[in-house]
């Protein structure tokens, strides 16, 4: 049986996903979008749709960029783009042959691409120390996705732990909609405001985003919550779900605090998994210190006829992730005849224009946010890093010390990375442990080859494919 053919393969239908779509379907491009979530929205605008519709209100409250977002979204239901949510990529062959299973355990789908668009998006990057898995210590977008999705908002002492602009934003969100938040533990260095000044001026030109930040800071420090800056150390503890924590701020004593729920935010960071399975070259970016695919201006890889637009390159947010997706469609339809170098190049001009407005803040913020050491390599040893296998940072220093100096070394000595989520929330740490160890830079070290299947697949769902 032959295969379903597409132009083009979306995976992922965040802003990213569904601008390319849009943009292609207007050079008559046959577009297939590929998503796990739901629904449209993605990560950042999940469940976009039914809060407009069901809860327009709450919608208001989210600001003028989720208004965008909607009507984003309605282009994209109208654009004739072939959409399937909740499918999960396990597999992209070279000759761009995709494999895909749905949530509801039907068997694994396969169609073929001309070109391939990766728009999957950014992941929160672990953090883990003492106590982060037990019950009750989640990652700060798992309280926004309930209140989206469900309109679930937190209750009891409520703890934030971490730095940048999405815990702020979080924050400010939850303290909008009526919750009372305990203690704001800032991890940011005391330093980061002063060497991200030289930054400032460039920085201006997106005036808009300081001013927003300003306003959710000022939110946060005149809010009932305790802010404590400078945070250097966290412990959780509880009898079978979190009770309370204990955080230090420099040399300073240990302090102690009632909790309920912790929400954790350490940046985020490029979700590579099909990029790395495919292949395709990456480059360690030193001041949020994670690897990206390496891109060209119309977000081309190493990997011919795979793209990549949105966080999953650079994280760079929502409004630079429409332009991105745009103008990897705009390259897809000249790679396909549609337009050509003249027509691709008058119609990307304003996207290129915009972008370079929308890019001009993330110097300062990347380098007023950075990532600490204290939570990229946790101090005690026997703090859990993979929780897939239950692998302490000991046995990782172990493994290093007997020879294995690299992720893939350590791997089979210790069962890092071979779990369910083949590496998503370990694999940074263990790269920055092996580094720390070592010490060199974890460029020098490397991460994870990632084999498929991406995503865990069952025998039934494969017995059953095509």
């Amino acid at each position: 049986m032959s295969l379903p053919q597409y132009d083009y393969v979306i995976i992922g239908a965040g802003p990213a996903g569904m601008a390319a779509a849009v943009e292609a379907r207007q050079h008559g491009l046959n577009v297939l979008v590929l998503d796990e979530q739901p629904a449209v929205g993605g990560q950042i605008y999940r469940n976009i749709e039914d809060l407009e519709e069901q809860r327009p209100d709450e919608f208001q409250k989210l600001g003028a960029d989720y208004q965008e977002a909607f009507e984003l979204a309605q282009r994209f239901r109208v654009s004739g783009a072939e959409y399937r949510p909740g499918r999960s990529i396990w597999q992209i062959d070279p000759d761009l042959t995709l494999y895909h299973i749905g949530q509801d355990g039907g068997p694994s789908e396969t169609c073929h691409a001309k070109r391939i668009l990766i728009a999957t998006g950014a992941m929160e990057r672990p953090m883990p120390f003492l106590g982060w898995t037990l019950p009750g210590v989640l990652a700060c977008t798992a309280a926004d996705v309930l209140y989206k999705s469900s309109g679930l908002l937190p209750r009891g002492e409520i703890v934030l732990l971490g730095s940048g602009p999405l815990l702020l934003l979080i924050a400010c969100r939850l303290l909008d909609a009526g919750v009372k938040i305990a203690a704001y533990l800032d991890t940011n260095p005391h330093l980061a405001p002063f060497q991200a000044l030289p930054y400032l001026p460039r920085a201006l030109r997106g005036h808009e985003y300081l001013r927003k930040g300003i306003a959710m800071l000022w939110q946060m420090f005149t809010s009932r919550a305790k802010v404590h800056l400078g945070v250097t150390g966290l412990e959780a503890e509880g009898e079978g779900h979190l009770q309370k924590v204990r955080f230090q701020q420099g040399a300073a004593p240990w302090k102690e605090l009632p909790a309920d729920l912790l929400l954790l935010h350490h940046g985020v960071v490029p979700n590579v998994q099909i990029t790395r399975q495919l292949g395709c070259e990456h480059a360690w970016y030193e001041k949020q210190r994670y690897w990206e695919p390496v891109l060209d201006q119309w977000g081309n890889t190493s990997i011919e006829n795979v793209a990549v637009a949105g966080d999953s390159g650079r994280v760079c947010g929502s409004a630079n992730s429409v332009l991105t997706g745009r103008l990897a469609a705009l390259e897809t339809a000249r790679a396909l005849g549609k337009i050509d170098l003249t027509q691709q190049a008058a119609l990307a001009a304003p996207l290129l224009k915009k972008q370079d407005q929308e890019l001009a803040i993330r110097p300062f913020l990347d380098t007023l946010f950075p990532p600490r050491h204290p939570w990229l390599v946790p101090k005690n040893e026997e703090t859990l890093v993979c929780r897939c296998e239950e692998v302490r940072v000991r046995e990782i220093r172990d493994a290093v010390r007997l020879g294995a100096l690299s992720p893939d070394r350590v791997k089979p000595m210790v069962r890092c990375g071979m779990g369910p989520c083949q590496a998503r929330m370990c694999g940074l740490t263990v790269s920055e442990i092996i580094a720390d160890e070592r010490q060199v830079s974890p460029a020098d070290v490397g991460y994870f080859r990632v084999r498929s299947p991406i995503k865990p697949v069952t025998l039934g769902q494969l017995t059953g494919a095509e």
